[in-house]
């Protein structure tokens, strides 16, 4: 773990820790058995009585379809690698077989909680509350009549048994398709047969008795109607099973002479992959299962014996009840104020003129953010503008993932008809997404939309779009730069941000990305853009050792990241560096985490932090202290200002080597405000928070005798408050309400000896070790003694200490060395 990579042109040393070895294995969590950590988060949810009852239905299904894709993908990808005889280690010192087998053992008891779950909580209480999902032994009579006369005619027909004997070649199992194995015999003493019945997924698979109230799983309907679909045999036996097959199907780009062809071909292969694991009901037949095995060719550690319902994904129809009192408030989003404001006049009265939302982003940037703003209203508005403006010269965008019937295209269409120039990169390598993105390439193409498909060797995953205007003073670049896809359904359940501005120097960089997708290379200057693969590790790598640098001369030294990942190797070493050198690390990441926090003499300094709620957390945000000084009256010189960002990249090494991603700046003061407010809040969160364990367990928060704070919750509340106003405003809460030291801006000039600190191409010029105190000067304990009356130990379940100002506001530390910096900093 030299970090080789992560040092080219980045023009500042690490720091170099003393008798640590950063390439310990045991310094780096797996990544794997981290996601596996996350997902047990995620059933939390349906476990959690706080969690309305409805809600943790859907909690069950979202488990199940991310257990799925986690299997499909991650555990089909190491058995391919186990197949092919790789042997080499992951930086936690695994080789693949050793995490497959680690992977199933951790997996089994996971699954066998959500069963539990399901059967011993969620199922008995939603028959108190009047929903009842019935075994068909619990039946009367004349319901069974019903439900037969309902097979007959809506369900047989649907059905094809696929038997298995000499006569029969063994039948095609879909992919997570859920099945019936019978074993049937002619007559007794005769040899057995299995047959293979798929459950119909175009029949639904709660068949309601009595409307909201009483269900039956269609899995039983079938199971106890079976002489009507197998007359004259005997029924032995039948259980319920389902396959997972690997969806890592690749094939070589460099060779692949149409980019569009190999995707098909991808797709028609991931059809019949290898299986990489079964589910079968615990009480099959041996028969059932030893034939499953052996002709799907499985090991034992890949059967996972269950007990039924095997398959949760549809049962979150019962979500749509209308049963208000099981349900969490429903939640519509807002329009932005920015966006749908009315103007005024110099003495407050209306105005009826309208501004367009170039005229708006043309005065101040606007931040997004979804799905507390509405997207159609928003993103979906800017380019359905642009789509109609006479003055729009062009537009382009970047798609990842779209609904099948996605606004977003009709108004990429509507502009090229409108004779704009329209140009759309669109990734056709979008795990499971292929095929739409397919129809909606040939859709564009239909249209004379100029569209490229993809980058060899290289995903496009940036969420970008960009419109051309010819205004009065020349052209004008209006960009948007956001953190998720152009997918209106999404944007309704996932958290984003989206920047719209009209800076032209992002414009300028969209430009060249935009050349980039269409012509032949990727240029590797930017004038404000963060993008990957030819700049972002560099700069990210620049901001963590900068705050490391300004930590040993003394100065304030910060970084608050909020990723989905946390992955690259590199990038938790140089966290590792940043710590130890007294930087204070706060990492909010929703699943993936390889960094260990709380590991002493590495990370102590650091902590990690997991929000799972009723929305997907899909937004990332860095913040960099950058030396920048609190207000201090008695300041001389400027040491330098906080720096924030938003974008589409994790700190994975997929995002920054291997995909085409844009982070930006965020400059202006009110959106830095709120950027700040979404980081505290979070740190604050004491309903749907998780802190990370050394071990890489997780532990969740629980208020105790305070009151409850969720982010989320809290977030509804802003923007439900921001756009009831009749103006735009800023949506923070007053008074503000949690305690946070996170900066805005810097603070009036401070003195200092390390020279300034100027952008991005400058560094803290004097001797570090110069800076820091010395032990004759007093190490933090006899400075904390010196100021006992201006540092207190706050109710915080984040910070140990909370420092007064000379202000009278109070700034926090979570280390004792913090605090004592912070103390030096402003009385000595």
């Amino acid at each position: 773990m030299d970090g080789e990579r992560a040092q080219d042109g980045v023009g500042i040393e690490p720091f170099e820790p003393d008798d640590v070895d950063l390439a310990d294995p045991s310094l780096y969590l797996n990544r794997e058995l981290s996601e596996l950590e996350f997902q047990k988060r995620v059933l939390h949810e349906a476990e959690d009585e706080r969690t309305p009852l409805l809600e943790r239905v859907r909690f069950l299904s979202i488990f199940t379809r991310n257990i799925d894709e986690f299997v499909m993908k991650r555990v089909g990808g190491l058995k391919q690698q186990i197949e092919a005889g790789v042997t080499d280690r992951t930086p936690d010192g695994r080789t693949p077989r050793e995490q497959w087998r680690e992977i199933h053992d951790e997996l089994r008891p996971m699954l066998a909680a959500q069963t539990t779950c399901y059967r011993e909580t969620i199922r008995p209480a939603l028959a108190d509350a009047g929903i009842e999902i019935l075994d068909y032994s619990a039946l009367a009579a004349d319901e069974r009549t019903r439900l037969r006369t309902y097979f007959e005619d809506s369900v047989l027909p649907t059905l094809t048994p696929l038997s298995f004997d000499p006569a029969h070649p063994f039948p095609f199992i879909s992919n997570r398709s859920l099945s019936l194995a019978i074993v049937t015999r002619q007559s007794p003493g005769e040899e057995l047969t299995f047959t293979r019945v798929k459950i119909p997924p175009n029949r639904p698979r709660l068949v309601e008795l009595e409307a909201g109230a009483r269900y039956v799983p269609i899995e039983a309907v079938i199971r106890n109607n079976l002489d009507l679909l197998l007359p004259n045999v005997e029924i032995v036996d039948t259980a319920l099973f389902r396959l997972t097959r690997n969806a890592e199907v690749r094939r070589d780009e460099e060779i692949a002479e149409d980019l569009i062809d190999m995707i098909e071909e991808v797709l028609e292969q991931r059809r019949f992959a290898s299986v990489v694991r079964l589910e079968i009901e615990a009480d099959a037949h041996p028969f059932a299962r030893e034939t499953l095995q052996e002709q799907l060719e499985l090991d034992e550690r890949e059967i996972y014996e269950r007990e039924g319902p095997l398959d949760y994904r549809e049962f979150d129809r019962l979500v749509d009840l209308d049963r208000p009192a099981l349900q969490r408030d429903a939640w519509t989003p807002r329009p932005h104020p920015q966006l749908t404001a009315t103007d005024r006049t110099a003495i407050g009265e209306h105005t009826t003129k309208h501004q367009s939302v170039f005229e708006r982003v043309g005065e101040t940037d606007i931040l997004l953010h979804h799905p507390y703003h509405d997207f159609t209203q928003t993103v979906q508005s800017f380019l359905h503008e642009a789509a109609t403006d006479p003055d729009v010269l062009a537009v382009k965008a970047a798609i990842y993932r779209t609904t099948s019937d996605s606004q977003v295209i009709q108004s990429l269409i509507d502009a090229a008809e409108n004779g704009k120039q329209v140009a759309v990169m669109v990734e056709l390598k979008a795990r499971f997404d292929e095929q739409n993105n397919l129809e909606w390439v040939r859709t564009l193409e239909e249209h004379g939309i100029h569209v490229a498909y993809g980058t060899i060797g290289l995903k496009t995953h940036t969420k970008t779009a960009l419109v051309v205007r010819e205004e009065d003073d020349g052209v004008e670049l209006y960009s948007h730069v956001g953190t998720g896809n152009y997918h209106s359904e999404t944007a309704k359940g996932y958290v984003d941000l989206g920047l719209l501005t009209a800076d032209q120097d992002i414009g300028q960089d969209l430009v060249t990305v935009f050349n980039f997708f269409t012509g032949p290379s990727l240029d590797e200057q930017f004038r404000k853009l963060l993008i990957a693969p030819v700049t972002m590790r560099e700069r990210f790598t620049r901001y963590i050792r900068r705050e490391a640098r300004y930590a040993q001369a003394g100065h304030p030294a910060r970084i608050v990241v909020k990723v989905n990942g946390l992955e690259d190797p590199a990038i938790v070493e140089e966290l590792y560096r940043a710590a130890m050198a007294g930087v204070d690390v706060d990492l909010i990441v929703r699943d993936i985490c390889r960094l260990r926090p709380g590991v002493e003499g590495v990370s102590e300094n650091v902590d990690v932090y997991s929000l799972v709620g009723r929305f997907l957390e899909h937004s990332r945000i860095f913040y960099f202290e950058n030396g920048a000084a609190p207000d201090d009256p008695a300041a001389a010189e400027t040491v330098g200002d906080p720096r924030y960002f938003i974008g589409s990249a994790d700190w994975m090494t997929r995002n920054l080597d291997y995909r085409v991603e844009a982070v930006t700046p965020v400059d202006d003061p009110t959106i830095r405000r709120q950027l700040k407010f979404v980081l505290e809040l979070t740190l604050a969160d004491n309903r749907h928070v998780w802190e990370m364990q050394s071990d890489g367990s997780y532990e969740q928060r629980r208020p105790g005798d305070e009151s409850a704070l969720s982010t989320q919750d809290v977030l509804m509340e802003q923007t439900r408050a921001a756009a009831s106003q009749d103006e735009p405003v800023a949506g923070l809460i007053e008074p503000y309400p949690i305690d946070g030291d996170l900066l805005v801006e810097a603070g009036p000039p401070r003195s200092t000896d390390t020279g300034e600190v100027d952008g991005d191409d400058t560094e803290v010029t004097t001797d570090a070790e110069a800076q820091l105190p010395s032990e004759t000067d007093g190490g933090s304990p006899r400075i904390l003694d010196r100021h006992e009356d201006r540092w207190y130990e706050p109710d915080s379940r984040t910070y140990e200490y909370a420092v007064r100002t000379p202000d009278g506001q109070r700034v926090y530390r979570k280390t004792a060395d913090g605090a004592a910096s912070a103390l030096r900093q402003y009385y000595e």
